[in-house]
């Protein structure tokens, strides 16, 4: 079974093209010009084990949110297009991930009824360190739950991703990422049992 997807979407301040494989080894080459929103996004292909190329190009003379928002909804879209009507699928996966001090919780369902649910717990200060290779390495903190939002309105899910504890943002927005990426992979796996029926009792993900 082919899962793969591809997505364009160019807009006044976007420009972002992505192939996502769902049955990947993990692997991520997309040209993402901001530091910390490259390092989220391949550590969410590594423990996803999701492939992941393409580019993104945003307005980053006005700020992050529209470059990393938007590529939430690509990454969705990639992932409603790759599943198609969800058939076979196990749907739900939920993930527990300890990241040093800080603990961190994601549950998600496939089924057709996009919700987010936020709790990451950010103090909302910008993480800033050097750049480097023309990459812009500060993030706005507060663009992770626009990223997520975006997903989850295009890939049509419900995600809840919660903070249990942890000081450090890094190890928060870092840890949620991982702990999304495995439970998206348990609900997007191929339920053996399942005999490629599609997981509803509606007989339809809407």
């Amino acid at each position: 079974m082919n899962r793969i997807a591809t997505i364009e979407r160019k807009t006044s301040e976007t420009t972002i093209s992505l192939t996502l494989n769902l049955d990947g080894s993990g692997v991520c080459n997309v040209e993402n010009p901001i530091g910390f929103f490259d390092h989220l996004l391949r550590s969410f292909c590594k423990h996803g084990l999701f492939d992941l190329s393409g580019s993104i190009l945003g307005d980053l003379n006005v700020d992050q949110h529209h470059t990393i928002e938007d590529t939430g909804i690509v990454l969705g879209q990639c992932f409603s297009k790759a599943l198609g009507d969800c058939a076979g699928i196990f749907r739900s996966g939920s993930s527990l991930y300890p990241m040093d001090e800080s603990l961190l919780h994601a549950a998600v369902d496939f089924g057709g009824r996009p919700y987010l649910v936020c709790n990451a717990a950010l103090s909302g200060i910008p993480l800033v360190s050097l750049g480097e290779n023309g990459k812009s390495a500060s993030f706005q903190t507060d663009c992770f739950d626009d990223f997520w939002n975006g997903f989850v309105q295009s890939a049509r899910c419900n995600l809840h991703l919660d903070c249990l504890r942890g000081r450090s943002d890094h190890h928060k927005m870092e840890g949620l990422f991982k702990a999304a990426a495995r439970a998206i992979r348990a609900a997007v796996e191929i339920d053996s049992r399942r005999g490629g029926e599609i997981p509803s009792t509606k007989g339809v993900i809407v």
